[in-house]
């Protein structure tokens, strides 16, 4: 089955426009099934929840564990998300094991699937996903600016 990564974006999208309305960073992650079936879904709260690592992508890998059917480990799912993964994400998509982790935006200051560093294809661990990246970027990027812009008053 084909998985529709653009659509899949534009669900991740939706959901980080979704995170400026409690305070938190436009950041949205989608997990698909083999499949392609939406597995879960889930938008940065680290401000709502009071919780550093509620990002978007940790939130949406523990809710994909409890309906994915291998318990902790998510194979042949893919992590879809608007901005690349920060060390803990990226780490966390190595430990649960997804096939593939999906991306829009580049973050230079923090990325960890390649642009700072790259934790999910380091030969020392034992699963490397596969990486796509600059899916829908510009949309996921241009998000974020106007976010930021509008937390400096500008």
């Amino acid at each position: 089955m084909t998985v529709d990564l653009h659509a899949a974006m534009g669900r991740a999208l939706e959901l980080a426009g979704a995170a400026q309305e409690w305070g938190d960073t436009p950041i949205g992650a989608v997990v698909l099934g083999p499949d392609g079936t939406v597995l879960a879904e889930a938008a940065n709260e680290r401000e709502k929840r009071g919780d550093p690592t509620a990002h978007a992508e940790v939130l949406a890998l523990r809710a994909a564990a409890q309906v994915h059917g291998d318990g902790w480990r998510l194979t042949g799912a893919t992590l879809v998300v608007t901005l690349e993964p920060c060390t803990m994400c990226a780490g966390a998509s190595v430990l649960a094991r997804v096939a593939r982790v999906v991306y829009g935006a580049d973050d230079p200051k923090g990325g960890a699937v390649g642009s700072l560093w790259d934790v999910v294809r380091d030969r020392r661990l034992n699963h490397r996903p596969e990486v796509t990246g600059g899916v829908r970027a510009e949309e996921s990027a241009t998000l974020l600016r106007a976010f930021f812009r509008a937390q400096r008053g500008l």
